[in-house]
């Protein structure tokens, strides 16, 4: 990585409170400590999808203000670890594969958990690693979760 003359490398790294994008972010900020850079740590939501008939959101419903706790929570214990690392938190609204990409625009690396599933999970890319790997402006680091069975 090769930042602009007196530019700090901008890693954007997408998470979704899954344990993939808690290992990706955790990744990112070791990234950052090594290439002195800062984070983007980017989190989506969207409204449930309904067809045809109206959707019942229960009192206090409000996913963008969940989301926006969340992703602090995870930045937070993040952040304990790597206390020299700055990082920005974003929650858009939309699906995540289109607003990374866009987010990643001036970036110089994209990094996203992998969470494919099916019968060959441990090969497949989730879909929106998938999306990130081939429309990314910036090269890409997808981070597979260890997973102990």
């Amino acid at each position: 990585m090769n930042p602009s003359a007196g530019s700090e490398p901008r890693i954007v790294v997408g998470v979704d409170g899954s344990e993939a994008s808690r290992d990706a972010l955790q990744w990112a900020a070791r990234q950052a400590e090594l290439v002195h850079g800062k984070l983007d740590v980017v989190m989506t939501w969207e409204l449930p999808t309904s067809y045809g008939w109206a959707t019942p959101y229960p009192e206090g419903f409000n996913p963008e203000a969940d989301t926006q706790r969340l992703l602090e929570d995870m930045v937070a214990a993040l952040l304990a670890d790597h206390p020299g690392v700055v990082a920005q938190t974003q929650v858009i609204e939309g699906h995540p594969a289109p607003v990374l990409i866009h987010a990643a625009e001036g970036a110089q690396l994209l990094v996203v958990g992998s969470r494919g599933h099916g019968a060959f999970t441990g090969m497949l890319l989730g879909s929106v690693s998938e999306h990130c790997v081939s429309n990314s402006p910036c090269p890409v680091v997808v981070v597979r979760h260890a997973n102990p069975s």
